[in-house]
């Protein structure tokens, strides 16, 4: 790939990490719940808060770790064993936003209680994150298989002289 091109994915991940992180931080201030707490009160006393910062730490890891490989890319590195380790690790985080994502929608149920007239919005935002992570996994391990059997055949032939 060119290097143009790998510079301009690199800066789209470190983006979607920014934009990611001022989401995390602005949203709880503008909730409707949160509307006159103060800032201890946002951040240090809702569980469900605390449960949603710990889901998104497996998003920022495989987002490290695409910068990894998009790194090994750019130095024409691609059928290496640390680029199956980078898609590894996003396949494994995609499956723990998927398994956080599904907590916290367990959590929401509970917590509403049997009054709560329209399940439907937390179980369609829990969809807008859980769907884009099945992609993720799938495509990671998709693509691991193949750079890891490409690595398998490089080590073959540099062993055959």
């Amino acid at each position: 790939m060119k290097r143009s091109s790998i510079i301009f994915l690199q800066f789209v991940v470190i983006l979607i990490g920014v934009a990611a992180l001022a989401f995390l931080l602005w949203e709880p201030q503008v909730e409707g719940v949160n509307k006159n707490a103060t800032q201890f009160e946002i951040y240090f006393t809702d569980p469900f808060l605390a449960l949603v910062y710990a889901g998104s730490i497996p998003f920022f890891i495989a987002l490290y770790r695409a910068l990894q490989a998009l790194g090994y890319v750019g130095r024409n590195e691609v059928f290496s064993p640390e680029v199956v380790k980078a898609l590894r690790t996003i396949k494994y985080c995609a499956l723990a936003i998927i398994g956080f994502v599904i907590v916290e929608e367990i959590w929401i149920f509970v917590m509403s209680g049997p009054d709560e007239d329209n399940p439907g919005a937390p179980i369609f935002l829990g969809l807008l994150v859980v769907f884009p992570s099945i992609v993720v996994a799938t495509t990671a391990g998709m693509f691991e298989r193949i750079v890891q059997n490409a690595v398998d055949i490089k080590s073959e032939n540099d062993l055959t002289v």
